[in-house]
This record gives C-alpha cells, structure tokens and sequence, in this order.
C-alpha cells in the first residue's frame, strides 16, 4: 500500500487539481489517502471529502492549529498503526500542488529498491525553481548551506515536504526517540532528517522542479516565524542530534 500523507491549511482552491494530480498517478498501485486538516476556517474537509469519495480515505480533523509538524506526526502515527505490511510506503506532499508528481514515479522506483527515505530535490543536479521569489530562494539556500556544515550533511535538500518513507523507517524513529516528530513548524522536515540519518536511514535524492505557479494563493509559509523555529531547534537539539 502506498499512503499519501496530505498536511492541510484553507487549501479548499487547491483541492480540485490535487485530486486529479493524485488520484491519477501511481496507477498500477493501491492507495491510501490521509489528510490532516489542520482547523481550517474554510470548506477544505468538505472539498476533499466530494473529490477523494471514491478513494480509500482518511480524514484527521484537529481541534486546534498545531502547524505543519503537528499534522505530519499525527499522520504517520495513524498510518503506522494501520499499515499492516512491512513493505508499505508514505508519500509526503504538498496540499497546494507545488508537488510535482511526475517525479513520483521515478521516486517509488527508488524506495522499492531499498531506501529508507526519497527526497524531491530542488538542489540536486537537474532540479530547481520556477516562478519562485528571488528572497525565497535565497532564504531556502542559506538556510539549506548553514544546517549541512552544521550537522555535516551529505544530502542537499532538508526542508521540502514531497518525500517518501519506507514505514519501517517511521517506525524505527518511535522506537528510537519515542515520537515520529516534536516540532510543529516548518522545521519538522528537518528534524525527522535528522532522526532518520541517525538510525543510519538509505537515502536519495530525486531532482524536482518547484513551480510555484500551481498554487492557488499564497505559500503558509511566514518566512521569520520559519527563520525563527530553525534558531530555537537548532539551539535545543544541535548537540543531540549531531552525536
């Protein structure tokens, strides 16, 4: 089984093409979709639940705002505790369709043949940006620069939501630290890297374009309350997670 993981935030315009997006890909195999609905104030549950009713669905519905992190550690807690085959994989994408799924398939191959975790790349050789702000890119470089020289990383994307995780690496990271992820921003990518790179995780990168065109309104995003979560991780768990 494949499960598609889907943190979301008043993303109700961008349901339509995401449902189209996944629901047509990876047609050959089964799939699970689990949605995280993160308190929206507009009809995002209502939309998925019209464009997902013939999908084998799951909707999470928090009762408050607990941020991006809060959504994906929910998520892989539900999915853990119903997969029932050691072999299953959790695709972690966008809700605003800045996921390119055209790479999903390439990124399956990957995982099947042994690794741990498959990033989607902007920064691997063939990746990058279009139609992406100048100051963002920059923010994500130095950002993506700082934390490898920090915790001397090897892989040159930390940050993006698009990945796939064997479930036996999720269930590894419970066991080893006693929650999937702690942190309830943007940073949670980061952090769960680390974790897996720490259990001695496999993984690769699969170079993506990120077209930020294909998503309708603006990115949640809020570049310094971001900038501010990665200081505050960074001093609590530089010397934990670097050991």
């Amino acid at each position: 089984m494949i499960y598609f993981l889907v943190p979301v935030y008043n993303e109700s315009a961008n349901l339509y093409e995401l449902a189209i997006n996944l629901t047509s890909a990876l047609p050959n195999e089964e799939k699970y979709f689990v949605f995280v609905d993160d308190k929206s104030t507009d009809d995002t549950v209502e939309v998925i639940t019209r464009h997902f009713i013939s999908e084998r669905l799951e909707i999470i519905e928090k009762t408050k705002n607990g941020g991006p992190g809060d959504s994906f550690n929910l998520g892989m807690n539900w999915i853990i505790e119903n997969s029932t085959n050691p072999k299953d994989l959790v695709v972690t994408v966008e809700g605003d369709n800045t996921s390119d799924v055209g790479i999903l398939n390439n990124m399956i191959v990957n995982a099947n043949l042994g690794y741990d975790l498959v990033l989607a790349s902007v920064y691997a050789q063939g990746g990058g940006f279009d139609k992406t702000s100048t100051f963002r890119k920059l923010i994500s470089f130095i950002a993506n620069m700082i934390f490898r020289a920090l915790f001397n990383l090897k892989v040159l994307t930390m940050s993006s939501f698009y990945r796939v995780y064997s479930i036996e690496v999720l269930k590894k990271i419970k066991k080893e630290f006693g929650v999937i992820i702690s942190e309830s921003g943007f940073i949670c990518m980061l952090e769960i890297l680390l974790k897996s790179i720490k259990l001695n995780a496999r993984i690769i990168e699969v170079p993506m374009i990120l077209k930020s065109d294909k998503r309708v309104g603006k990115s949640k995003m809020k570049i310094f309350k971001t900038t501010m979560g990665y200081l505050r991780f960074l001093f609590k768990n530089y010397a934990r997670l670097k050991a």
